[in-house]
């Protein structure tokens, strides 16, 4: 049974139980990865944040030994001890311990194996992810997205931006479109925020160079490994600059990235027995008519105008590798807030980032003029009033920005190699999952 919280106060993790620490007396606290009794002696591997270690109960240390044979997976348990140099142990040292305390105990059976040796479906998983998270394949996973977080914001500060919040809850659609989420909020309707766009748009007018990167809400009906209903972006907005500028941004931004994960997280990429390969800018651009040409010589012809589908995009993949643009875009497809080219109106100056068949990315050159504004909303069936909030701050200076909008969660799927989305969120939310 656990007990109350013991005085041991833990003085050493598992990383710090090396051979020059031989003689010296630790606490380490964790959980029980693996108990073997091997008559003589129990091993118990014990693990916590920084990895795990070793702790050997000989038969001579009496209770000790008998209380550890009663240790089963994933009890929580602080251990006083002597290290010893053993070369065969993690690190190359073990705990002889002196005091074991069972600071609380596991359910038996845990309904998946916390180790990651016998596998187990991807919704057993996640409706146990707590216990999954302490597999070491989707551990690593979570910890490279903690330190791309990590990259993501040093390169933006480094370049002069300034971390904004902005508003989940929302009085009408961003960008138009059914892909809402109603709630009720005092004695009106609201919404979940699709994109942070108009808010970053006009916060670009204050501060410049805006990035956030905070969650934001599409109900999708689709069920596809690339979709989820809600997802964390990482938004950027830049004033006096143009779709090939936050272009060379992005680009810059993904190679400073690839390259710090494969200098500083070669431990989660082994784990995961990735190779990652780090691109260099310039990545490749390509018009959407050029795009459609290469669908076109691959047997799937697409009218100029229409959207590429699914399966075209997994063409694409094949054909194309590793990062790369997707230029001028139909107006008539993208969302109001972009601009038409001044000479040819019936194409944008829009752009999609790519990695093979994945949409990672979307940006363009945003109109800046209040009166071409309103006319692409109204092109797009949107009326103007519902815009009064946005549309006033044109009236009050909008410089010429350009911006995009970055998928965090896709982004760890490339980085990664995993084919699902839902592998790469804490906790997921689709069409099907409200729980955990």
């Amino acid at each position: 049974m656990p007990c109350s919280p013991p005085k041991l106060r833990r003085t050493h993790y598992s990383k710090d139980i090396k051979p020059e620490l031989d003689g010296k007396e630790v606490v380490v606290c964790g959980w029980v990865e693996r108990v073997r009794d091997l008559g003589g002696l129990v091993f118990v591997i014990l693990r916590d944040m920084e990895g795990r270690v070793q702790v050997t109960f000989p038969k001579r240390s009496g209770g000790l030994y008998e209380k550890a044979k009663e240790l089963g997976k994933e009890y929580v348990v602080a251990v006083r001890g002597t290290v010893k140099f053993m070369e065969n142990a993690p690190g190359g040292a073990e705990i002889i311990p002196e005091e074991l305390v069972i600071l609380n105990v596991a359910a038996s059976p845990l309904p998946l194996d916390p180790s990651g040796k016998t596998d187990a479906n991807l919704d057993t998983r996640l409706d146990n992810r707590v216990l999954d998270l302490r597999r070491p394949k989707v551990n690593a996973i979570f910890r490279l997205r903690h330190n791309v977080l990590r990259f993501i914001r040093s390169f933006l500060i480094d370049e002069g931006f300034t971390e904004v919040q902005t508003p989940k809850i929302i009085a009408s659609a961003t960008e138009g479109g059914a892909e809402l989420f109603p709630i009720s909020y005092y004695e009106r309707e609201a919404f979940l925020s699709q994109s942070a766009q108009l808010y970053k748009e006009q916060l670009s007018s204050v501060f410049e160079k805006v990035f956030e990167i905070g969650p934001c809400y599409r109900a999708e009906e689709s069920r596809t490994v690339r979709h989820l209903s809600e997802v964390y972006v990482v938004d950027v907005e830049v004033a006096f600059a143009d779709a090939e500028d936050v272009m060379n941004l992005l680009e810059r931004l993904i190679y400073y990235v690839l390259r710090k994960v494969a200098d500083e997280c070669r431990r989660e990429l082994s784990v995961l027995g990735r190779k990652l390969e780090v691109q260099e800018p310039p990545f490749p651009r390509y018009t959407y008519t050029e795009i459609l040409g290469v669908l076109e010589e691959r047997g799937i012809p697409i009218a100029w105008g229409e959207d590429i589908s699914t399966p075209a995009y997994r063409e694409l993949g094949e054909a194309i590798k590793g990062f790369y643009f997707i230029t001028e875009w139909p107006t008539k497809g993208k969302p109001f807030y972009i601009k038409p080219r001044e000479n040819r109106p019936e194409v944008c100056e829009a752009f999609d980032l790519m990695y093979e068949w994945i949409e990672l990315a979307s940006g363009g050159t945003r109109i800046h003029e209040k009166e071409l504004l309103i006319k692409r909303l109204k092109e797009q069936g949107l009326a103007p009033s519902s815009f009064d909030f946005h549309l006033k701050t044109f009236d009050w200076g909008m410089p010429p920005h350009a911006g995009w909008g970055l998928g965090l969660d896709r982004l760890i799927m490339v980085i990664t190699g995993v084919e699902n989305i839902r592998e790469c969120v804490f906790y997921p939310r689709d069409r099907d999952r409200l729980t955990p």
